[in-house]
C-alpha cells in the first residue's frame, strides 16, 4: 500500500517537530511551488494540493497524533506482508482500510468540547450602578427560543462579560459544552452619561445664579449633594463632585462632572423686565467687545 509521506512533502526529515516548525516549512513549500511561481506547471499544482493536505493534517494536533500512529503501523504491515495499493493515509483516516481499523479509529475519537456562544444585552446606568436579574431569549442551534436569568452585578463595567457555564454549545463524544458570554452595554440616558468611571451630567443655572454666586442642590446617581457656584461662572465650565460617580471595582467611586449651562427665561413677568432693563441700561458689561 502506497502513503503519502506528509513530513517529506513539506521537506521535513523527522516526524519530531513542533508546530512552529511545520508552520515554517508549510510557507516555504507553498512559496516554492505556488501557482503565481510555477505558471502553467500542472506538476506544481498538484504539489500545493499534497502541501496544503499534507499541513491540515500535521497542524491539528490529535490528526498528528492519528497520522504518526497510522504511517508508523501502517509501514510495519508493508514491510512484514508487502502489501501493494494506492490508497492515501486520508482514506485510512475515514477506516477505508479494515474492519479493525475502522474500530480502533471508532475508539481513538476524542471528546470535543462544545464551542463558546457569544453576545450582548444593553444595561442601563442605573440597572449597571444597582446591580440586578435579567431575563434574556436566545435562539438555540436547534432553532428553540430559549431564555436565560443574567445576574448583573453592581458596578459592572461597559464592554465586561458575564460567563453562563455550560449554556454554549454542545460537546461532542461526551465532552463539556460551552460556555455562553454575555458582553454588557451601558447605555446613557438623559440625565447622566458615563465615561469611565466618571459621571457627566448637566447643571442648569439662571444667569443671576450665574452672575451672583451661590450654592444649589445637584442630584447624583444615588442621592443629592450640595455644590459651590463660584461667581462669575459660565456657561460650558466644569464643576467635580469627587467620589459621586461610578464604581470603580476597587470599593472606591469615580466622580460627578456637572457642566454648567445658564438658562435664561423665555418668558419675563414685568417686574423681571423692568429689571433687566434696568441693568441693561446701568450695566457696562459687553460680551463682544
Amino acid at each position: 500500500m502506497v502513503y503519502k509521506d506528509y513530513y517529506k512533502i513539506l521537506g521535513l526529515e523527522t516526524s519530531r517537530v513542533s508546530i512552529d516548525e511545520i508552520k515554517v516549512a508549510y510557507r516555504n513549500a507553498a512559496k516554492k511551488y505556488h501557482p503565481d511561481v510555477n505558471v502553467g506547471d500542472s506538476l506544481a499544482e498538484e504539489r500545493i494540493k499534497d502541501i496544503n493536505e499534507a499541513y491540515r493534517i500535521l497542524s491539528t494536533p490529535n490528526l498528528k497524533r492519528r497520522y504518526d500512529r497510522t504511517w508508523n503501523s501502517y509501514n510495519m504491515l508493508n514491510r512484514k506482508f508487502n502489501i501493494k495499493g494506492k490508497d492515501s493515509i486520508v482514506k485510512m483516516f475515514f477506516g477505508n482500510i479494515k474492519q479493525k481499523h475502522e474500530e480502533k479509529t471508532n475508539k481513538d475519537k476524542e471528546p470535543l468540547r462544545g464551542e463558546n456562544v457569544e453576545t450582548e444585552i444593553n444595561s442601563t446606568i442605573y440597572e449597571a450602578f444597582y446591580g440586578l436579574d435579567k431575563k434574556i431569549s436566545l435562539r438555540t442551534i436547534e432553532g428553540k427560543m430559549k431564555t436565560f436569568t443574567v445576574t448583573i452585578p453592581q458596578g459592572i463595567r461597559d464592554g465586561e462579560k458575564i460567563r453562563l457555564i455550560g449554556q454554549g454549545k454542545p460537546g461532542i463524544n461526551g465532552a463539556k459544552n460551552g460556555d455562553l458570554f454575555i458582553k454588557i452595554n451601558i447605555k446613557d440616558d438623559k440625565k447622566f452619561k458615563l465615561q469611565g468611571c466618571d459621571i457627566y451630567t448637566d447643571l442648569l443655572i439662571t444667569p443671576w445664579e450665574a452672575a451672583l454666586g451661590t450654592r444649589v442642590n445637584i442630584k447624583s446617581i444615588d442621592e443629592e449633594t450640595k455644590v459651590y457656584i463660584p461667581q462669575g461662572i459660565q456657561s460650558g465650565e466644569k464643576i467635580r463632585i469627587p467620589g459621586k460617580g461610578y464604581k470603580d471595582g476597587k470599593g472606591s467611586r469615580g466622580d460627578l462632572i456637572a457642566e454648567v449651562k445658564i438658562m435664561v427665561p423665555k418668558k419675563l413677568t414685568d417686574e423681571e423686565k423692568k429689571i433687566f432693563e434696568e441693568l441693561n441700561k446701568v450695566s457696562t458689561f459687553d460680551p463682544r467687545a
